[in-house]
């Protein structure tokens, strides 16, 4: 395409809005063109003065340096003579099949988001990786009225593009159900060290960065008593002739390392690597972030050379973080490979446990850079090459902790998808109601922004007027607010805070499951408060209080005001009884607000107002303190896209939770699609108050028609409705 381009507004200014929209631009030729002596350009003038922006003139047509449009003006008045350039640009459209489908998505109800829109980029690597996002993201929100279910083991299609690559690439036959996907790199080596819960561990020193410091700090290395499940990490040197030394000496129940990169290019460090664990009984799993290439022309790797010959060792898994990415630098999806049936079905129960899942956005981001690679190959005709099996390991190898192996056994996980149509998920504690165009919009909007300020994704002023609001709660410049990707990440910290302050965890009778098992998975200390059925699995002052006379330290946890599982509210008065009778024993409480923000049946129930609830109290003990965890899903009906938070103003435990620094956080396009719903919600925006009236009307229709099939099918049956 060429175009003629009258300069007035500016060269830069013409040549922007052939960027903004995707085009590579070449300017062919320039000239000047005399402007007429009776055009009046006082309007131009005016914008300048109201306005940051500047026109271009030039005086007669021998000045190369441009002047401003009141500068033009004024030397028109006095008698002189202006021109302005004419330029013809030659331009091209980048990817133009990609760029006709953001533009369709745009055109369909998003012209607001337009002006976000920049397609511009100084290197062609950076827009050949976003822009294929771009519209891949498009065509999802597009196509999907509702996020749909995916196991908390990762997203189906992410697993099957990393399978993919890996066959394709690097000629290792994998499935789907081999990879198990993390948040982070560091979560998923925390996790699987709770998993097995090793008396010693030996990690390298460029990975224990994120590790809880009493890990690092604890020194029962002798005779270490593996059913207290204690852990105890000793800082290991990378260079292999010096960790394999030191796993001879220590013997050690599990290594984590990586690999220094002139030995990664063999795969004679990660043989000599296998056969030192093997032969002392450790387990090692083998990080090998730093030298997977996405990448088209990937460079030798020993490790995955390794795997296309030969089938895993049931005592050795694969830990990749993917970060490498051009575009959204904090970005971040791990995954671990393992070809053990029993560990990859542990490690994708333990992430289901202990955070719920993992980012979808992130999981469809680095899907799109697997998608394009795989897309460069073409179908392998020829029959995969024979592997070798995997070497029987003849020496016991520590296996999962006595009180993980107990939850994984008795409690419920996701059931995969069945193909039959119209399947109801209620094994998944997430909605699953359609997404509204205004979540749509803004989660693209954070994703086509460029040059985000930090400003535009802070949070917590919004989330301190959404407390306030909702809760009563007030959460002053003293109180710390942590955001984490999910609320089961961050209600799994105060778990191993609670825990590290030798404290017992008070659930009562009824208790989302999850929560009860995800504690006792780390052999935190629980007791369970009793509770009736009759009053949706209320807590009741007196019961509360018996049950605090038996237990030091306690933590209360108290989920409201909606009750999760049954739907019962509690009221002001109901919340004010509770928490004067935990501050007499001086618990610290655990308010799980999560379950909260749908209610469509809270008619005669009052609002929560806690800041006047708690300057009621009186408390002689200074342990007892009140912590929020909340989650914006419910609040602004983005319904599989978590945001979690956590307030809490006690010094002390704020210290304690961030001595645990794994936690998986959202990633800053989350933040700023939070910000503008929060905003939405807080300023009570008419056209969202609407959509969430609607959710919450059809909540309630779906519970009543659900309650006459029950009665149909089951005449006496009793249900007590929960908003899921």
């Amino acid at each position: 395409m060429v175009f003629n381009m009258g300069g007035r507004p500016g060269q830069g200014v013409c040549e922007r809005l052939f960027l903004r929209r995707g085009f590579r631009i070449n300017k062919l030729w320039q000239t000047k063109i005399m402007q007429a002596a009776d055009t009046d350009i006082s309007a131009l003038v005016e914008i300048e003065k109201n306005s940051r922006h500047r026109f271009e003139f030039f005086m007669d047509l021998v000045g190369d340096q441009p002047v401003c449009a009141r500068t033009a003006w004024a030397y028109m008045k006095s008698g002189g003579r202006i021109s302005h350039a004419l330029s013809v640009y030659s331009c091209q459209l980048r990817q133009p099949n990609q760029v006709k489908k953001i533009f369709e998505f745009l055109k369909d109800g998003f012209h607001e988001v337009s002006s976000s829109l920049d397609l511009s980029f100084d290197d062609d690597s950076v827009a050949d990786e976003k822009i294929p996002f771009l519209a891949y993201l498009a065509s999802f929100l597009q196509e999907n009225t509702s996020n749909p279910c995916e196991p908390p083991a990762g997203c189906l299609n992410f697993r099957n593009l990393v399978a993919g690559f890996m066959k394709s690439y690097h000629h290792i036959p994998l499935t789907p159900d081999n990879v198990v996907v993390f948040p982070s790199r560091a979560v998923a080596i925390e996790n699987a060290l709770r998993l097995f819960s090793p008396g010693l561990a030996i990690v390298d020193e460029h990975l224990t960065r994120h590790l809880p410091k009493q890990w690092l700090t604890s020194l029962a290395i002798e005779e270490s008593n593996h059913a207290k499940d204690t852990v105890t990490v000793i800082e290991a040197p990378r260079q292999s002739d010096l960790l394999i030394e030191l796993i001879r000496k220590l013997k050690p129940q599990v290594v984590v390392t990586g690999m220094a990169q002139f030995e990664a290019i063999t795969s004679a460090a990660f043989v000599n690597l296998l056969s030192v664990t093997k032969d002392v009984g450790s387990r090692l799993l083998l990080d090998i972030s730093e030298h997977l290439e996405l990448s088209s022309l990937p460079s030798s790797n020993g490790v995955l050379k390794y795997l296309a010959g030969k089938t895993l060792p049931s005592h050795a898994a694969i830990l990749c973080g993917l970060v490498k990415n051009q575009v959204y630098s904090d970005l971040e999806v791990a995954f671990a490979i393992s070809e053990d049936p029993t560990v990859y079905k542990a490690l994708s129960q333990t992430i289901e446990l202990l955070e719920g899942h993992t980012s979808v956005i992130s999981q469809h981001y680095y899907g799109c850079l697997f998608h394009e690679l795989l897309a460069f190959q073409i179908g392998d005709r020829h029959p995969q090459q024979e592997r070798e099996p995997a070497e029987v390991i003849s020496k016991e190898m520590i296996g999962f902790s006595n009180s993980a192996m107990s939850t994984l056994e008795g409690a419920e996980f996701f059931v995969p998808g069945s193909k039959e149509s119209g399947v109801i998920h209620m094994d998944l504690d997430r909605s699953f109601l359609p997404v509204p165009s205004a979540v749509n919009a803004s989660i693209f909007e954070s994703f086509v922004r460029q040059n985000i300020t930090d400003s535009e994704t802070d949070v917590r002023s919004s989330i301190q007027q959404l407390v306030k609001d909702s809760y009563g709660f007030s959460a002053d410049s003293c109180s710390e607010i942590i955001y984490g990707n999910t609320c089961l990440a961050l209600f799994n910290k105060l778990v191993l805070c609670c825990m590290q302050e030798q404290g017992t965890l008070l659930f009562p009778l009824g208790t989302n499951g999850h929560y009860v098992n995800a504690a006792k998975f780390v052999n935190a200390t629980t007791l369970t408060i009793p509770t009736k059925a009759d009053s949706g699995f209320k807590i009741e002052p007196s019961v509360l209080a018996d049950a605090l006379e038996k237990v030091s330290q306690p933590w209360v946890y108290i989920s409201g005001p909606t009750i999760n599982p049954t739907g019962f509210l509690y009221s002001d008065d109901d919340i004010a009884e509770l928490l004067s009778v935990c501050a007499k024993y001086g618990a610290r409480v655990v308010i799980d607000t999560s379950s909260s923000g749908l209610e469509f049946q809270a008619a005669g129930c009052s609002q929560w107002n806690l800041e006047k609830c708690l300057s009621n109290v009186k408390s002689s003990k200074p342990s007892f303190s009140v912590v929020l965890l909340g989650e914006l899903s419910f609040e602004l009906t983005t319904a599989g896209l978590d945001f979690g938070f956590l307030i809490m103003s006690d010094s002390s435990l704020v210290d304690t939770f961030y001595s645990f620094p794994s936690l998986s956080r959202p990633h800053s396009t989350l933040k700023y699609t939070f910000r503008k719903l929060l905003g939405l919600k807080n300023q009570k925006d008419q056209h969202f108050s609407d959509l969430i009236v609607e959710q919450k009307e059809t909540l309630k229709n779906r519970a009543n028609q659900l309650i006459k099939v029950c009665l149909l099918r089951y005449p006496g049956f009793r249900l007590s409705v929960f908003f899921h």
